[in-house]
């Protein structure tokens, strides 16, 4: 292991999944298999939605936006997962593990805001159908999605910009399969205070804040269903939000899991393991969940692929 004083001008070391040599060549063609599905589900869903006008409402145009987060999600990290998995490709330069860890920290906040407006889409389609096209028009729905691009790609500026200006003496192994920024930051031999009290305080205020709203939402949802008298249409008008709870669910419990475990608990093993949950696996779900229980987008998306 290296200890040298590392500059700016120095690689890091992936250490990826090296503890199992064994079978590195069948965890390459899994992370792959894996891949080459998120991309295809969710690029059919992007080009189903768009060449079906029966789909151009805003909740369709929400899951276009996570769609294309989702492929972004998986290209910043699975295709130098695989180079370490394959050829064992494990070195990466200073620049592209920054730029590495900002577009993934900038695609995990992109998703936590696009939860939340999806959110609130359902709220105004369930709770105030009548006023539904009014409140939510395309210019409403336009700037959502650009405010929530625009704060997640500026929230973790600060952090970026530190941890870059920091010094990593101790070693230069990242025991991850990508630039995670925990694991940057046990590397640093600078001090960390400053980047952990932006943490603390941008946490609570870019982090909970949506998941606070997105709760709320649902608490309107679900009284405004519980107070449906029929049956089968509560059970309707309650299915028209159940793909976007399930995501929600999914991506809030993994990402909850590896940001908000107590430090004395704190494994970076299980941390890898949870990210690569998120990471891979719900980008892979969510076409699945959307279609499997959306009969607009399953007939458009069988339309699509025959048109393929």
């Amino acid at each position: 292991m290296e200890k040298t004083n590392h500059s700016k001008g120095t690689e890091f070391i992936i250490l990826g999944f090296s503890v199992l040599p064994e079978i590195q060549f069948l965890l390459f063609l899994v992370f792959l298999i894996i891949y080459l599905m998120c991309l295809t589900g969710n690029f059919l869903i992007i080009f189903a939605v768009c060449s079906d006008s029966h789909l151009h409402s805003p909740m369709f145009f929400f899951l276009i936006n996570l769609s294309f987060l989702e492929i972004c999600y998986m290209t910043v990290t699975v295709p130098k997962l695989l180079a370490v998995l394959i050829a064992q490709n494990r070195a990466i330069s200073f620049i592209q593990c920054m730029t590495q860890m900002y577009l993934f920290l900038s695609c995990t906040s992109t998703e936590f805001y696009l939860l939340t407006a999806m959110a609130y889409d359902r709220y105004v389609a369930i709770c105030k159908p009548l006023h539904y096209t009014i409140i939510m028009n395309k210019k409403v729905c336009i700037i959502l999605a650009i405010v929530s691009w625009t704060i997640a790609f500026l929230d973790p500026v600060p952090q970026v910009t530190l941890i870059s200006q920091s010094s990593f003496c101790s070693s230069n192994e990242i025991n991850h399969f990508f630039c995670d920024f925990t694991a940057l930051m046990t590397l640093s031999c600078s001090g960390t205070s400053i980047i952990e009290n932006i943490n603390y305080i941008e946490g609570p205020l870019l982090g909970l804040t949506p998941f606070i709203l997105t709760i709320i939402s649902y608490v309107y949802i679900i009284s405004a269903v519980l107070k449906i008298h029929s049956a089968t249409s509560r059970q309707k008008t309650f299915s028209t939000c159940s793909s976007h709870l399930i995501v929600v669910l999914l991506f809030y419990g993994t990402s909850f899991g590896v940001y908000l475990r107590p430090q004395t608990s704190y494994s970076m093993d299980l941390n890898k393991l949870l990210t690569l949950v998120y990471i891979t696996a719900i980008p892979l779900l969510n076409p699945l969940i959307y279609s499997l229980r959306n009969k607009e987008l399953k007939g458009s998306l069988w339309k699509a692929t025959r048109k393929v």
